[in-house]
């Protein structure tokens, strides 16, 4: 599976894996996730002008994105998404170390994210690939700022962590 750089053709392709990959989350009975839309396509492009936009394809054809932004000396992932027909690859994992790698290379001294606390494939993952949940008390200004917007969202009706990777 190569990564590259997300383009502005794909940018319709990452909302269509966004929702495909938000299905899933009907099983754990959060229909509410699952039928939130996806970031606008103005939204994703404001990622991929930044640098901070990939996308793992298959025949030129995105199948999964990372999205993601610096905060506080750490590279937040905003999103990262893998279409449903993709997953169970390792894709997610290649496109994290992906960010990991280039959040290295910037001087950046760690992953972060948030997630839904109790879903297996959120944080119970996350935590397999290294990160490891925040306390209250050890969030930044810019993570707080961050679960502030989740807030008003209303994706807190779940429990929801912030994790971090050190680099």
């Amino acid at each position: 599976m190569r990564i590259r750089v997300v383009t502005d053709t794909d940018l319709p392709l990452l909302q269509d894996i966004e929702r495909a990959a938000g299905e899933c989350f009907r099983t754990a009975g959060m229909d509410a996730i699952a039928d939130d839309e996806p970031l606008t396509l103005k939204e994703l492009d404001d990622y991929r002008r930044t640098g901070l936009a990939w996308a793992a394809v298959e025949h030129r054809e995105p199948v999964a994105y990372l999205i993601a932004e610096p905060v506080d000396g750490a590279l937040h992932i905003e999103q990262v998404s893998v279409h449903p027909d993709w997953a169970r690859r390792r894709i997610g994992r290649s496109l994290i170390d992906h960010a990991a790698a280039r959040a290295a290379a910037d001087g950046l001294t760690a992953l972060t994210l948030t997630t839904f606390r109790d879903v297996p494939w959120n944080a119970p993952y996350y935590a397999r690939l290294g990160f490891a949940p925040l306390a209250e008390a050890d969030l930044t200004p810019g993570l707080r700022a961050i679960r502030d917007r989740e807030s008003a969202h209303g994706i807190d009706r779940w429990p929801r962590v912030c994790m971090r990777r050190p680099l």
